[in-house]
């Protein structure tokens, strides 16, 4: 079990790169809550930022917290994203989506000139595929991508892997994403080469958007019991 100590701190490692002015990517998760938390404390003793959100759940937080919010079609250069990671490896690649907000997680990411992964060790891995690596489909044809999607892993090395459609936590309804659309979580234990995997997922129709982000993370920050341990990429 992660230490909350561990993410608060590396949630406020991540401060230190937030600027008056800026425009801010705000991310969804544990982690991603202390860092929308400490920044709502700044905005009230005078920072100025304007923020995007990256889930309807982080728009919650952000709102009731008074974190100034803009919409994305208002925006014009994000400069920093923190965000959390399920899972990241020694060069900073990612598996993301546990919290089912991964389209507008890595849309947001690819578009903002810094991204900050804030994590706790326990999301440190040699290998990326423990965690179920989550593949976003449109609601149309989706048992047939699950087929194209399980084909894909098998030819990228991934061995006997498990594709499962999500279901709300609780109940036996499909998860519908903030977008309209479902989550196969693809049980890997070991990826062999993520970057291979991400460019075969991504030539799948019906796969809208996959949990795999390769080479986004400019900073990854890990807290720990006494600070944090900065890896810059």
């Amino acid at each position: 079990m992660a230490n909350e100590h561990e993410k608060e701190n590396a949630a406020l490692a991540a401060m230190e790169y937030v600027e008056d002015g800026m425009t801010i990517g705000l991310g969804t998760g544990s982690t991603a809550k202390y860092f929308v938390e400490m920044l709502a404390d700044e905005v009230a003793d005078g920072l100025l930022v304007k923020c995007i959100e990256t889930s309807e759940q982080t728009r919650a937080l952000a709102s009731s917290l008074g974190v100034p919010l803009i919409p994305f079609e208002q925006v014009e250069r994000i400069h920093l994203t923190v965000d959390g990671a399920d899972e990241v490896d020694a060069q900073g690649n990612m598996i993301k989506g546990g919290g089912a907000a991964l389209l507008r997680e890595k849309i947001i990411a690819n578009a903002s000139d810094h991204m900050v992964v804030i994590a706790d060790p326990s999301k440190q891995v040699e290998r990326l595929g423990a965690f179920p690596l989550p593949v976003e489909v449109t609601p149309f044809g989706y048992t047939i991508t699950a087929k194209k999607v399980f084909d894909v892993l098998c030819a990228a090395g991934v061995n006997r892997p498990r594709v499962e459609l999500r279901k709300k936590p609780g109940s036996m309804d499909m998860l519908v994403t903030d977008g309209g659309n479902h989550i196969l979580d693809c049980h890997c234990g070991r990826i062999p080469d993520a970057e291979a995997l991400a460019a075969r997922l991504s030539n799948v129709p019906g796969v809208v958007e996959h949990g795999l982000f390769i080479g986004i993370a400019r900073t990854v920050i890990i807290g720990n019991e006494n600070g944090a341990t900065v890896f810059e990429f």
